[in-house]
């Protein structure tokens, strides 16, 4: 199959996907793409087959031979192969294993009531100073931050830190930075590691240096996986979801009349979003047939998740935005085995803050024009750069 598309495709409108991904989803489910560094790759972009393919044991993170691996980018986190491609398998299931107990659901359930109350002190903050105000810097930020650093352990007063590092290890056009940024991160991680070892505290990562076989580089790499995907992601999906629901005033409206669709909404917000960062990379551990495709081993395979959660074929009118459709067959958390184990504290958080803004600021309305809004291009997870709003 010839190069049909070159990523990153261009978004006019960064809530809708962009249009040379819609075309190439009426053609067909998987299209051979250009990444942005100029690698050929696999862009499967059908709902069924993201979904079958994001529990496919064929399909990996992890590359034989990662030196000549096709790459997405020029970030070290997440832009090329990750692993062992002999022990991955077991590798994830002992990750999985040591992280799980950490983050069942009814442990996360009991963190509600702080996160609402870290919520409601972001928004009494917020309401002191008055409009105009910046929601992306006063909540967005903020609240995925404080949560995921009483729930580590990590002192909150190092986030400006922590968070220039996990900026600089998730940039996609600057290797050496991104590589600078990962080491700066992991080095972090095993000083606070030597901390929780010598006074340990009651937080996941006093828990894992207590856990059997731990080793300190094992915990110091987990705990840093956990501080930049439990707020980094988070932070980008609050501020889309308020920047849908503001920029559609009937379901924000609707929202307002009745906050008891807020889980409903939120499923919606995670769904709707146009993403155009072309999908979560997989290589192939054999050859495999993708919908008629022959996919060969050692290729790259972008699931593009975000086409998926815009498949007419699973969401009626999949480009409207409504917060009473059933959305929760997004794959917006992936499938499966690699299900994000953060999902739960996702919702909490977004639940929190979506039902705190219809109740005290029922007004709320952008400050400035859609087209003056500024996207962040660099990183690996995107999102705005600032949400002016008043109400």
């Amino acid at each position: 199959m010839a190069v049909v598309a070159q990523l990153p495709f261009e978004q006019t409108d960064p809530l809708q996907p962009a249009p040379r991904l819609r075309e190439l989803q009426s053609q067909g489910t998987v299209h051979r793409v250009l990444t942005a560094v100029g690698d050929e790759a696999w862009l499967v972009t059908g709902h069924a087959q993201v979904r079958q393919l994001l529990d496919d044991d064929r399909l990996g993170r992890a590359h034989p031979a990662p030196e000549t691996a096709a790459r997405t980018g020029e970030s070290a986190l997440f832009g090329g192969p990750l692993g062992n491609f002999a022990t991955e398998a077991a590798d994830h299931a002992r990750m999985r294993s040591l992280l799980q107990p950490h983050f069942s659901p009814k442990h996360l359930r009991a963190l509600r009531p702080r996160v609402e109350s870290l919520t409601a002190r972001l928004l009494d903050e917020l309401t002191e100073q008055g409009p105009p105000a910046d929601l992306h810097a006063a909540v967005a930020v903020p609240l995925p931050i404080l949560v995921i650093c009483e729930l580590l352990g990590v002192p909150y007063e190092d986030r400006e830190q922590f968070r220039a590092w996990t900026a600089d290890a998730a940039h996609i056009r600057d290797r050496a930075r991104s590589e600078r940024g990962l080491a700066e991160l992991f080095g972090y991680g095993l000083r606070l590691v030597a901390r929780k070892r010598a006074a340990p505290g009651d937080d996941v990562i006093s828990r894992l240096c207590a856990t059997e076989g731990v080793s300190d580089d094992e915990a110091a790499g987990l705990s840093m996986a956990l501080l930049f995907a439990g707020h980094e992601t988070t932070v980008v999906q609050i501020g889309l979801g308020a920047l849908l629901l503001l920029t559609h005033p009937d379901q924000w409206q609707a929202l307002v009349d009745d906050p008891g669709l807020v889980p409903n909404a939120v499923e919606e917000i995670l769904r709707a979003p146009g993403k155009g960062g072309g999908g979560i990379p997989r290589y192939a551990r054999t050859d495999l047939e993708i919908d008629g495709v022959t996919v060969r081993a050692g290729e790259l395979v972008l699931l593009d998740n975000g086409a998926a959660n815009h498949d007419a074929a699973v969401f009626t009118d999949p480009d409207r935005v409504d917060i009473t459709r059933s959305a929760a067959a997004h794959l917006t958390f992936g499938h499966g085995a690699r299900y994000c184990l953060g999902a739960p504290l996702a919702r909490i958080e977004l639940q929190a803050v979506l039902t705190q803004l219809v109740i005290r600021l029922p007004t709320l309305r952008l400050a400035v024009g859609v087209e003056e809004l500024t996207m962040r291009r660099d990183t690996l997870t995107g999102g705005l750069a600032a949400l002016p709003v008043r109400w």
